[in-house]
């Protein structure tokens, strides 16, 4: 029955037990045990908690404690082999107990035989085996489910969560406090809490679901979320899910869609300004030429129109080619608070004409990133005076949150104005496109191509008729990005 041999030991302070006993055993036919004797508790529970045998035989009554004691020591001191219970005579209490505990079996010893210790030796061997690849099985799972960088949950049909790993710290909970809670309490529009509930009470699966879901502190990330409907054994149904923060990612596609725009709309500048300054050029040198030539007062007129415009024109051409080129910056080593203290002095004057109120924080210590500091104030002072104008006289509240980790400096501009709609945010860094009605449509697109200069990534969150947040993120001068950037100017300085 076994290549190598079944080591087995009998746990029983009575010798003549053992004998009878392990006499039994090696009358089975076709089969290789090696059987050993041990009467004494504490020896016993050593030999079972270090697991030095395959299988145990364990006598009921062993002096001052009982053999249930020991099972029950042996099973916390992590035993995982076969434990069989002997008694002397039957007792239904002390066998419900002892299957109760974790044994595999029982026997009574008037009953002994040899088929009936071979039946029972062959079971608890053969369940042993089933029950370890089920607990190696449970091992390897829970791993999977405690050490997932994702959000791995179990909820019951009602959406209340049952069981949780420890990545809901990416949404800013505790486990504890996300068992107290319902799916739906995460999801954030009504419209996607319906539809969660109607596919999944449905029974239909949910896979790789693009949903916005609210964190602790208010703040929203994008996720990824896949749900199916289970039943246990018991035949009750439960949801288990996934869910993917994907969060960084769509920033990351929002902002190469930013700069992909931004270019195209540039090679478009290009060619237009090529194509214009050409024959503006001739018009410009002929009315010059005209100028000379002619003594009509009423000529001279409308000559000095077509080149008052035609000034405008060229003038407007150049404005356009600053904003898409990539700006030309000189980064040095600067304090951040210093150039929002300078934006904030620039922008006190318009504050108080408007009668806005101005609410900043800052860091305890000195925050420092490589900037081109003219360049970021007019960029940085573009979005405050932006949140001015949108806001209401007397009743707007603009605020100015400076935080920062070890390698990045956030930077949040928040005003209570008009707000913008969704449709128009994916818009809002376009060239040409504006909402003012004396606007150019450039300021904006100007202020993103010097913040991506400065390897900064924009955020926008609106909500019409509540206000809009500008996040700014800045890689810090300590961060691997900012020890980069401080090498390239080294080289540079060296190379000068």
């Amino acid at each position: 029955m076994h290549n190598t041999p079944v080591k087995i030991l009998i746990v029983d302070d009575d010798e003549d037990d053992f004998l009878i006993t392990s006499d039994y055993i090696k009358h089975i036919p076709n089969t290789r045990y090696e059987i050993e004797w041990c009467p004494r508790y504490k020896d016993a529970l050593e030999h079972m908690t270090q697991g030095h045998y395959s299988l145990y035989f364990v006598d009921y009554r062993l002096g001052a404690k009982s053999g249930v004691d020991l099972l029950k020591e042996a099973l916390d001191g992590g035993c995982e082999e076969p434990i069989i219970l002997l008694t002397g005579k039957g007792n239904y209490q002390v066998d419900i107990e002892a299957m109760q505990l974790g044994a595999i079996d029982y026997l009574v010893k008037t009953d002994l035989s040899i088929e009936k210790m071979e039946r029972c030796i062959r079971y608890a061997l053969d369940r042993s085996t089933t029950l370890k690849a089920l607990k190696a099985n449970e091992r390897k799972y829970r791993s999977i489910f405690e050490k997932s960088k994702d959000i791995v949950f179990i909820a019951d049909i009602q959406f209340n969560f049952r069981d949780v790993n420890d990545a809901v710290q990416l949404l800013g909970y505790e486990k504890q406090e996300m068992l107290e809670m319902n799916l739906n309490d995460l999801v954030e529009q009504q419209q996607h809490k319906n539809y969660l509930v109607q596919t999944l009470q449905a029974g239909r699966e949910i896979n790789d679901w693009e949903v916005t879901l609210v964190t602790k502190g208010n703040e929203r990330k994008t996720c990824v979320l896949s749900a199916t409907v289970e039943e246990n054994p018991g035949r009750e149904s439960y949801i288990q899910g996934i869910i993917h923060d994907i969060t960084n990612l769509k920033k990351m596609e929002k902002a190469t869609l930013q700069a992909e725009k931004l270019a195209a709309a540039g090679r478009l500048v290009r060619t237009l300004a090529h194509e214009v300054r050409n024959p503006l050029n001739n018009i410009t040198l002929s009315v010059e030429q005209m100028q000379q030539d002619t003594e009509d007062e009423t000529a001279l007129l409308y000559m000095n129109i077509i080149q008052r415009n035609s000034k405008r024109i060229s003038d407007l051409i150049s404005e356009l080619l600053n904003t898409s080129r990539p700006s030309e910056i000189q980064l040095r080593h600067e304090g951040l608070q210093t150039i929002l203290d300078n934006v904030i002095s620039s922008a006190i004057d318009r504050l108080t004409l408007k009668r806005i109120k101005l609410k900043v924080s800052y860091p305890d210590d000195e925050v420092f990133i490589y900037a081109d500091k003219e360049k970021l104030e007019l960029a940085l002072l573009n979005i405050v005076t932006n949140a001015i104008e949108a806001m209401e006289e007397q009743q707007g509240l603009l605020s100015i949150i400076f935080h920062a980790s070890p390698h990045y400096a956030t930077v949040q501009i928040t005003d209570n104005g008009c707000g913008i709609s969704e449709e128009n945010i994916s818009r809002l860094f376009e060239p040409y496109y504006t909402q003012k009605r004396n606007g150019m449509g450039l300021g904006l697109a100007f202020t993103l191509n010097i913040l991506q200069a400065h390897k900064a990534n924009v955020d926008v969150n609106s909500k019409p008729g509540e206000g809009t947040s500008f996040i700014l993120t800045f890689p810090t001068a300590d961060s691997p990005m900012g020890e980069i950037i401080g090498r390239g100017i080294e080289n540079a300085d060296q190379q000068q």
